[in-house]
């Protein structure tokens, strides 16, 4: 999977690498490089850079982690909030992380109501640990229904 994810076009064109996935999907690292396609007038990491790495990724770990539990269901990004903090003029490190008690949550919830809203938030930190921005991430799980076929651009 990281493998595919890192062949993901928008990640490879804007130099964003998936540096480890933990094989149950519940810990990912992101790292989003820096460079001259991924800078913004002033240098420093455009926004739309530092959103596009965080974007996919608890869909993601939502998807194969309730998979290896036998569920199946579609995942995608409902909402988001970014917060820059300060201006990003290094590479940059998300991690993204599902506690048990995150999975135990949304299955309960997905066996109970067929759909669940989860939220999210990370923090993109540059080499020296500051905080270059925080996002929210809030995502729509929903089990399959009859009739549907799941869909995976992988």
């Amino acid at each position: 999977m990281r493998r595919l994810l890192n062949l993901y076009p928008p990640y490879l064109l804007q130099r964003i690498v998936v540096v480890d996935v933990a094989e149950d999907f519940r810990r990912v690292r992101v790292r989003l490089k820096r460079s001259l396609l991924t800078r913004n007038l002033n240098g420093t990491a455009f926004g739309g850079s530092i959103y596009a790495a965080a974007d996919p990724i608890y869909a993601l770990m939502y998807w194969q982690a309730l998979a290896r539990r036998g569920m199946a269901l579609q995942t995608w990004l409902m909402a988001s909030r970014v917060q820059y903090r300060k201006p990003a003029a290094a590479a940059l490190t998300f991690d993204f992380e599902l506690s048990e008690a995150d999975l135990d949550a949304a299955q309960e919830e997905l066996q109970r109501r067929g759909k669940s809203v989860r939220a999210h938030r990370v923090e993109a930190r540059d080499p020296h640990g500051q905080v270059c921005a925080e996002l929210e991430l809030v995502n729509y799980l929903r089990l399959l229904r009859a009739g549907d076929r799941e869909i995976s651009g992988f």
